[in-house]
């Protein structure tokens, strides 16, 4: 069966940082036939290295590599009504798990790994447990 998968800005934060994780995340992405990130991910990550006050020119380089290396997908009807369904999901279970409460993003994220038949590449806690996850966190 074909490896596919969703990465999420967790796994693309580790990756950035050349940690241990990150490492395992790229050769992940390497070793799948097909590898999607949502677009809202790059607006995340551009966000979070902005406030870190990381250099514009390094977070374009970032941002660019995440396009090439994979297939950007874009919220439309169907992935809306899905994130929806998703998020109201990972609410319950972050509510059951003691978790704060995802943001949207996460379910966008989970969303596209429905519709694209694919499993999301991530050590984020609201994701533990999914059979939709490939697991990098301890």
């Amino acid at each position: 069966m074909a490896s596919r998968i969703v990465v999420d800005s967790w796994a693309w934060v580790e990756l950035f940082k050349a940690s241990k994780t990150g490492g395992i995340a790229k050769e992940r992405i390497e070793n799948a036939d097909d590898v999607f990130t949502p677009s809202l991910v790059l607006a995340e990550l551009a966000m979070k290295y902005l406030k870190e006050g990381e250099d514009q020119r390094l977070i374009h380089t970032w941002l660019q590599s995440i396009s090439e290396a994979t297939q950007l997908v874009e919220v439309d009807i169907e992935s809306a009504e899905e994130s929806a369904r998703a998020a109201l999901e990972l609410a319950r279970k972050a509510r059951d798990g003691g978790l704060g409460t995802p943001g949207l993003g996460d379910a966008i994220v989970l969303a596209t790994a429905r519709i694209c038949r694919a499993q999301v590449l991530t050590g984020d806690p609201h994701f533990k447990g999914l059979p939709e996850t490939q697991w990098l966190g301890e």
